[in-house]
């Protein structure tokens, strides 16, 4: 009798045991999508509309349980429930709203205009057509708004789903299966396996889906594309970043500081687009850090209850080890921690951490370079703004990045020259809950969009259909046979739009008319 495999689940902030789930096989797989593919080509016939009607239904499910899908995951991550509800259960019903309501349009023919006298017969237009089948990867951080976002836009645009959920949010897993099946989709369009990490990207790309969308590391981006080139199954990464803060002389710093401990901290940092650098202009540093050190200090980090925790758990073992790590090589080289907040009364069984802030940083250290993902942020003083951007370029990462001032014009022409995919002024950590941004990063931070229009242009591929609607024509200018007044016409048109001489603009024009009527004439 074959062995059962499952995958069992565990409270990262009790060590108690929350689920088992059954392992699914490469075959489970390979059924699924083709269960999947017949399917959807049946979805694919109905309007955007009768596909949106289906996300409502989604829609509504997750407000009516919403508070059960926020413990589930907070349960199942580590983050408080009030993390969870605003960074996760919020922002997944504004999704399948946004989609629902916008998808229409978002997949509306695109007429192209003309662009030169030579083709005005000719009107052409882009159709947007699902890929077929979306293989998606996600992650532990947020195991229900970042897979959720990538289902609810390969929905509208016509494909099944074919999900992988870490194996560390099982639990989570099972609840996003239950909220999608509540739009009543037809039997096979969507399915969420429990398939190891070490074997699903290349279980993903030799089963045969259309594209893959992967969330995680640099490391195992590189891995899955360099196999998805093998096949050429298209891919769409989101690769993590080292997310810096410039906070301006001119800021706002009560504000700036309170959305650094948000952004820097939410979800144990443990966001790739959370707050893991700040360039402090020198003459304002030591008030901002003054605020910083306070609010840092006052943080409160436990086990959730009575919702009066701030942070919670780290989700997993070795990713406590990597923040300890990246801290205690900081340390060596020379930073001080300035700030900590230190948890209270949890369970020795539990992943916590302190929450701290690192100063006296320089570039060598590895939380300056690498993502730390995790309850840490570095500080550091520069001289001036350029100073600022300089060292905020100066990674191999670019997903998000925030500017704070109160000089809006200065703002933007600081966002500029940032290499992010993503800059908020006087804000952080919060783009991902807007549908209709962008969400990807630059450089090492990933390939691809996820989320708004491009986002759907991403689920989706372009065909454009060309038509001539010039009545009576009976062959184009340059088809066969060739001759001398063929060439005398095509050396015509170059001649009359874009030659200054006004004789040779005129004989050329005449060329281009004789070989334009003989168009019409069959021979």
């Amino acid at each position: 009798m074959e062995e059962i495999k499952e995958t069992v689940s565990v409270n990262p902030a009790t060590g108690e045991i929350i689920g088992r789930t059954k392992e699914n096989s490469v075959d489970d797989l390979k059924q699924a999508i083709i269960k999947a593919r017949a399917a959807q080509k049946e979805w694919e016939k109905l309007s955007v509309n009768e596909r949106g009607e289906h996300l409502i239904l989604i829609r509504n499910y997750i407000a009516q349980n919403a508070e059960r899908i926020a413990l589930t995951i907070s349960k199942d991550n580590g983050k408080t429930r009030i993390d969870a509800l605003s960074t996760e259960v919020i922002p997944a019903a504004m999704a399948a709203d946004y989609y629902a309501k916008k998808g229409k349009k978002l997949l509306a023919r695109k007429k192209l205009s003309g662009g030169n006298l030579l083709f005005a017969n000719k009107r052409s237009y882009v159709d947007r057509v699902p890929f077929g089948i979306i293989g998606i990867i996600s992650p532990w951080n947020y195991p229900f708004a970042i897979p959720f976002n990538e289902i609810m836009m390969a929905l509208i645009s016509g494909n099944a789903v074919v999900l992988k959920v870490a194996s560390q949010t099982q639990e989570v897993g099972k609840i996003i299966g239950e909220v999608i099946n509540a739009g009543q989709l037809p039997e096979g369009l969507f399915a969420v396996l429990n398939i190891p990490g070490a074997i699903a990207g290349d279980a993903f790309i030799e089963s045969g889906i259309n594209k893959l969308f992967f969330t995680g590391s640099v490391p195992i981006g590189k891995k899955l594309m360099a196999k998805a080139a093998e096949k050429l199954v298209p891919v769409s990464l989101e690769l993590g970043g080292n997310d810096a803060m410039i906070v301006c002389k001119d800021a706002n710093l009560f504000r700036a500081a309170t959305g650094a401990v948000w952004a820097g901290f939410s979800n144990c940092g443990q966001s790739c687009g959370g707050v893991e650098r700040v360039f402090v202009e020198a003459g304002i540093y030591d008030d901002f850090m003054k605020m910083l050190r306070e609010k840092v200090n006052n943080l409160r980090i436990g086990t959730d209850e009575n919702f009066n925790t701030d942070l919670g758990s780290l989700t997993t073992k070795s990713q406590l080890q990597t923040v300890q790590k990246h801290i205690q090589d900081a340390l060596d080289k020379g930073a001080v921690i300035t700030a900590k907040a230190e948890p209270a009364g949890v369970n020795p069984n539990g992943l916590f951490h302190p929450a701290v802030i690192l100063e006296n940083v320089s570039d060598n250290m590895i939380t300056m370079r690498e993502e730390t993902f995790g309850p840490v942020i570095a500080v550091k003083k520069v001289e001036n703004i350029e100073e600022a951007i300089k060292s905020t370029n100066d990674s191999h990462l670019g997903l998000t990045a925030s500017v704070w001032t109160t000089d809006r014009k200065k703002a933007h022409e600081i966002a500029s020259r940032i290499e992010a995919g993503a800059v908020s002024i006087n804000d952080h950590l919060m783009s991902h809950g807007l549908s209709e941004t962008p969400w990807g990063g630059f450089k090492e931070s990933g390939i691809g969009r996820t989320h708004s229009y491009i986002g759907v242009e991403e689920m989706t591929q372009p065909r454009t259909v060309i038509d001539d609607i010039m009545p009576g024509l009976q062959k184009d200018m340059w088809w066969h046979p060739h001759n001398k007044k063929v060439y005398d016409g095509l050396l015509g048109v170059v001649n009359f739009l874009y030659v200054k001489n006004l004789s040779v603009k005129v004989d050329g024009f005449i060329n281009m008319l004789k070989l334009f009527f003989g168009s019409f004439v069959k021979n």
